[in-house]
């Protein structure tokens, strides 16, 4: 997800959730300091997905800018206030799920 990446979202995980869930084939989990780099983190996401011709299909989460969701339907984006990925803790709920190099 550079993406995230050129938006400096910290600790980018890709978690392969096929053979655990039949939510979608992967959840991208990333995170930033600060309300305004979350909702900048998601919107820098929107952007080039759309530009790539994906389309989203759900998002939540947008106005609170603490836990955006953006569901593209096989690939589910988590975009965390630090605070709020700490305390949800996915990677742990999904701990079954491969992790994937990014």
């Amino acid at each position: 997800m550079r993406a995230a990446a050129n938006k400096k979202a910290l600790d980018i995980t890709v978690l392969d959730i096929r053979d655990v869930s039949i939510l979608a084939d992967y959840f991208v989990i990333c995170s930033g300091g600060s309300n305004t780099q979350v909702k900048s983190i998601a919107d820098g996401i929107k952007e080039k997905l759309q530009e790539s011709g994906y389309e989203l299909g759900h998002m939540e989460g947008y106005r609170e800018e603490k836990w955006i969701l953006l569901d593209y339907r096989d690939v589910v984006v988590h975009v965390f206030h630090s605070r709020e990925r700490e305390f949800y803790n996915l990677e742990k709920l999904w701990g079954d799920a491969k992790v994937l190099a990014f």
